[in-house]
């Protein structure tokens, strides 16, 4: 099972989701015999791809709020100590 297909949610994917979507529209019978199946293993590749960059830029920016509040907490401590 995929996530809903809408292409501003997925813009990394978009190219892979309308090719999908042309292809059940094109084979509403054969869609169901495999017809399709190619490119929902890509479609599937990709999301995996997309769902790994964003956890990726996630992390990454809460590395960066953490060594903020890190630096906010040693300058109030400071300030405390003064």
């Amino acid at each position: 099972m995929h996530p809903p297909l809408t292409l501003h949610r997925h813009p990394m994917c978009a190219d892979i989701i309308e090719e999908f979507q042309k292809c059940h529209a094109d084979h509403p019978i054969a869609k169901f015999f495999g017809e399709c199946t190619e490119l929902k293993i890509k479609l599937d590749r990709c999301f995996r791809q997309e769902k790994a960059l964003k956890r990726k830029a996630n992390f990454e920016e809460s590395m960066k709020f953490k060594e903020r509040l890190q630096a906010y907490r040693k300058d109030e401590a400071e300030k405390d100590s003064q």
